[in-house]
C-alpha cells in the first residue's frame, strides 16, 4: 500500500510530461507552417499561387523559380553585401560587447553602476529614434550609399553587453584569483581565460547578432539608394510590385535568403541553448 501514492505520483508526472511534449509539438508545427507554405508557394505557378479557392500542392513543381531569382535580381551581389556586413558587424559586436560585459562584471571602476544603467537605457528607446541622427552622421562623413554606413551602426549592442555581463558573472571568481597570483593582468585574464570559457555565451549572442544584421531592412533602405549596395532584405522587397506580385518568385528568393541563417542555427543550436541558459544563472 505504501508504494501506491508513489506510483500515482509517477503516473501523474508522466501524463504531464506527455501533455507538455504534445503542446511543444503543436507549437513546433505552428512555427513551421509559414515555412512550409512559402516552400509550396515557391513551387507553384503564379496563377496557382493566387487561385481561389487556395491550392495546397502545385500541379507540377516549378523549380525554375529559384534560378529565375538570380536572373531577376543581382542576387549574388546582394548575398555578398549581406554576408560581408553581417560578418563584420557580428565580429565587432562580439569583441566590443564582450569587453564591455567583462568590465561591468569583473573590473571595479568609479561610476560602474551608473554607466551600466545608461547602457541598459538604450534598450528602452525604440531603434527608430536613432535613425535621423545616425543618418545625419553618415551624411556628414560622406558614407551614404556605402557598406560602411550599413556596418558601423551595428558594431555595439547594449543587449550583447548585458547578456555577456550576466555570463561572466556566472563564471567562478577563483579562476581570476588564480590567474592574478600567476601574474596575469586583467587584459590577459579577459583574453586567455574568461573569453574561452564564455564560448557558449559568445555563440548565443553571435547567432542573435547575425540574425539581426542579416534581416535588417529599415536602416539599409534609408542609408542606401544604390542597387549595388543593397542587402538581401531590401533587394527582395523590389520583387513586390505595386499592383501585381510574382509570389512564387518572391517566396523562392525568401527561402534562398533565409537558408544560411537556418543552417547556422542548426549547426550551433546546442551552444545557443547552453549560452542562453547559463547567462540567466545570476
Amino acid at each position: 500500500m505504501s508504494h501506491r501514492p508513489q506510483t500515482i505520483a509517477r503516473a501523474g508526472r508522466s501524463r504531464r510530461g506527455v501533455l507538455a511534449q504534445l503542446l511543444l509539438l503543436a507549437g513546433a508545427v505552428l512555427m513551421l507552417l509559414p515555412f512550409a507554405w512559402a516552400a509550396l508557394t515557391a513551387l507553384k505557378t503564379p496563377a496557382e499561387a493566387i487561385a481561389i479557392p487556395m491550392k495546397l500542392l502545385p500541379a507540377k513543381p516549378q523549380w525554375s523559380h529559384f534560378a529565375e531569382t538570380f536572373d531577376q535580381l543581382p542576387f549574388a551581389r546582394y548575398y555578398w553585401n549581406t554576408a560581408a556586413t553581417t560578418i563584420v558587424k557580428t565580429l565587432a559586436a562580439l569583441l566590443i560587447s564582450s569587453m564591455a560585459g567583462y568590465a561591468f562584471a569583473r573590473v571595479p571602476f568609479p561610476g560602474k553602476s551608473v554607466l551600466f544603467v545608461l547602457v541598459l537605457s538604450v534598450l528602452m528607446v525604440p531603434a527608430q529614434v536613432f535613425l535621423v541622427p545616425q543618418y545625419m552622421l553618415m551624411k556628414d562623413w560622406g558614407w551614404l550609399n556605402s557598406l560602411k554606413a550599413i556596418t558601423v551602426t551595428g558594431m555595439f549592442s547594449a543587449y550583447g553587453t548585458f547578456l555577456l555581463r550576466q555570463f561572466f558573472l556566472s563564471l567562478p571568481v577563483e579562476l581570476e584569483e588564480a590567474a592574478k597570483i600567476d601574474g596575469c593582468r586583467p587584459p590577459g585574464i579577459y583574453w586567455r581565460i574568461m573569453l574561452p570559457l564564455a564560448k557558449p555565451g559568445l555563440v548565443a549572442f553571435g547567432i542573435i547578432s547575425a540574425l539581426w544584421s542579416w534581416n535588417d531592412f529599415m536602416w539599409p533602405l534609408i542609408v542606401n539608394s544604390s542597387p549595388d549596395k543593397m542587402t538581401l532584405a531590401v533587394g527582395l522587397a523590389t520583387l513586390q510590385g505595386q499592383y501585381t506580385t510574382n509570389y512564387p518568385l518572391l517566396m523562392a528568393g525568401m527561402l534562398l535568403a533565409i537558408a544560411p541563417m537556418i543552417l547556422l542555427f542548426l549547426l550551433l543550436q546546442r551552444q545557443f541553448v547552453e549560452g542562453m541558459t547559463l547567462s540567466g544563472l545570476k
